[in-house]
């Protein structure tokens, strides 16, 4: 079998209500991506400083960061699929009323949208990944979860693209405010698709939840290495990936417009890497399919990051944007798969909770660094400086992940003798 046929006969295998939980994903990030992409251009417009842009999407990441723990917990003694209906329903909803705000430059609205959006949020990227493994078979595992992440790049790369369409043969009609309008009405699709799983629910652990077998119901020790490289590398991406649109604004003079279409296209670059992942790992392994992509990936960040210093010449836009568009594949594409490696290490008893850390992580990683970030303006530091600790953090993250992928792969050794 050719490597085009096995690729395309193993993504037929995935089953229906993972595809559309992948559906509801993949709505729900379209609304994600649109704000990613957008809304701090949209604040910018109404006269806001990039730290308070910073600040006021931090309490997003608050959110996460204190529900993740308990929701963790929680996931694993109830039925997951009625938390993926509220979230379905209140983000979009939680959307809509943050973008008003912005308009009316209502600062309690918007703090209380943020706040809502955390919480709605959080009950579907949290309970998503879990309820995916114990409803996909084993072998379909990988194309699946390389599936669910594919959501965000096709719905980045949608979105940018129709932003540049409509703002440029409608511009007086589609402004950034009124886009990210559409986007969260078209999210409330993600509705239907979860209604439309049809499975058999049934909670891991039937007994009820009881505090004093906290530390006797998972396997710390596993879970404490597993969390670390996300927590290195989630604090350096706070530094830079929620204001990348902010240094090519303030750095390089790039507007929403012109921003979003080199968005759709690193994503789409994303997209068509992603497809082949499973592929990769399963014949070069997880070094070559973590490490090394990762490891590139950091280097074009580096000189994407050291353009500042020379932004007054006539190519330094150019060498951004060209580092810019193939850091974004090397490090998302390796996203799936640290995902895989990270439930496989810590085992299925352990899923539900590492998936809740991992996202209170990158919530809280990201609130840290942000409000650090917003600190660094303030105080007159260039991004270039800001986004060096990115690189830093990066490094000790892709070592940490070279120890975990070794680690397992012994592990595995050792059971099958």
């Amino acid at each position: 079998m050719t490597p085009f046929k096995e690729i395309i006969s193993r993504y037929s295998k995935v089953e229906k209500p993972i595809l559309f939980l992948i559906g509801a994903e993949f709505f729900l990030q379209i609304l994600n991506s649109s704000f990613f992409l957008l809304f701090n251009f949209h604040m910018d417009n109404q006269g806001y400083q990039d730290y308070e842009i910073s600040d006021t999407i931090a309490v997003r990441f608050l959110m996460v960061l204190i529900l993740g723990f308990p929701l963790g917990i929680l996931f694993k003694h109830v039925k997951i699929k009625p938390f993926f209906i509220i979230s379905t329903i209140l983000t979009p909803l939680s959307s809509l009323l943050i973008i008003y705000a912005v308009y009316q430059n209502n600062n309690f609205l918007i703090y209380s949208g943020m706040i809502m959006w955390g919480i709605s949020f959080a009950f579907f990227q949290i309970g998503a990944l879990p309820f995916l493994l114990m409803y996909a078979k084993k072998e379909t595992h990988s194309e699946a979860i390389s599936l669910f992440f594919l959501t965000w790049c096709v719905a980045i790369s949608i979105t940018g693209i129709l932003y540049n369409i409509l703002n440029n043969y409608f511009p007086h009609i589609f402004d950034v405010g009124t886009i990210l309008y559409i986007y969260s009405s078209i999210a409330w699709i993600s509705v239907y698709m979860i209604l439309k799983i049809d499975v058999k629910e049934k909670p891991k652990a039937e007994n009820a939840f009881q505090f004093s077998k906290l530390k006797s119901e998972y396997d710390w020790d596993l879970i404490l290495k597993a969390i670390i490289p996300t927590l290195v590398i989630a604090i350096g991406a706070g530094f830079t990936i929620p204001v990348i649109n902010l240094f090519f604004l303030n750095v390089h003079g790039v507007d929403a417009e012109e921003f979003s279409v080199y968005g759709s296209l690193t994503y789409i670059l994303v997209a068509i890497g992603m497809v082949f992942m499973p592929y990769i790992k399963r014949n070069f392994g997880y070094q070559i399919a973590i490490t090394l992509f990762q490891s590139l990936a950091v280097l074009a960040l580096f000189f994407l990051a050291i353009t500042e210093y020379f932004n007054h010449w006539d190519y330094a836009l150019y060498i951004a944007v060209f580092f810019y568009i193939i850091r974004q594949p090397l490090m998302n594409v390796a996203g799936p798969m640290t995902s895989e490696l990270t439930m496989y290490y810590v085992g299925k008893k352990n899923q539900e909770l590492i998936s809740a850390l991992n996202a209170s992580i990158w919530s809280g990683s990201w609130l840290l660094s942000m409000k650090l970030f917003s600190w660094l303006r303030q105080l007159g530091y260039k991004y270039v400086s800001i986004f060096l600790i990115t690189v830093v953090l990066y490094i000790i993250g892709i070592l940490w992940y070279a120890f975990l992928i070794k680690d397992y792969q012994n592990r595995q050794e050792k059971e099958k003798h």
